[in-house]
């Protein structure tokens, strides 16, 4: 089977978004950053749309596998790093911060565990999928926040961030607990 299928398509079409998400955020044009969260709204779609496609019509890869979370992690990190330029406020940038190194620390894991055969100890759980739609949910409310019902929605987002953050911990620290014996035995 080719590595390059609907579903592997919407995955690059979800990378290839970012530098349009960055450009829409920057250009000084009314609406732009409206755009932007459009973008990420899209792209937040994909992110749902290729794993289902891909399990519903048969077309899962390795490839897709490994390029689907990288996808992912570009766009979320992308997005906080606008968000945080905008409002370099503590609370945002260490909510920024736990979840980038959260995202690094995981996929460190995830391919050391590989190394030692144990891969299947951190795959995907419900509360990872739970925790990428609270961040994905809660960066297009601040975006969409810059200039819409900015008293709102940026509040809701905020708010959502931090919980995003919070459930990122909680995650990490489930991985974390369930390599360790693994990560005990390869000292």
């Amino acid at each position: 089977m080719s590595r390059f299928n609907l579903a592997t398509w919407l995955t690059l079409l979800r990378i290839a978004l970012i530098p349009v998400l960055v450009v829409c955020f920057y250009l000084p044009w009314p609406g732009m950053r409206v755009l932007a969260a459009f973008v990420f709204v899209v792209a937040s779609v994909t992110d749902w749309l290729d794993g289902w496609l891909a399990r519903r019509l048969g077309q899962t890869t390795r490839f897709g596998a490994f390029l689907d979370p990288v996808a992912d992690k570009l766009m979320v990190a992308s997005a906080l790093v606008l968000l945080v330029q905008y409002d370099p406020e503590p609370g945002m940038a260490i909510a920024a911060v736990i979840i980038i190194g959260r995202e690094i620390t995981i996929a460190s894991l995830r391919e050391w565990m590989a190394e030692i055969g144990q891969r299947g100890v951190v795959e995907v759980s419900w509360l990872g999928k739970v925790k990428t739609t609270l961040q994905m949910a809660a960066i297009t409310l601040l975006l969409f926040g810059i200039e819409w019902w900015h008293g709102v929605l940026w509040p809701l987002g905020r708010a959502g961030l931090y919980l995003a953050a919070v459930m990122t911990l909680w995650s990490m620290v489930n991985y974390l607990r369930a390599a360790w014996p693994a990560l005990m035995r390869g000292r």
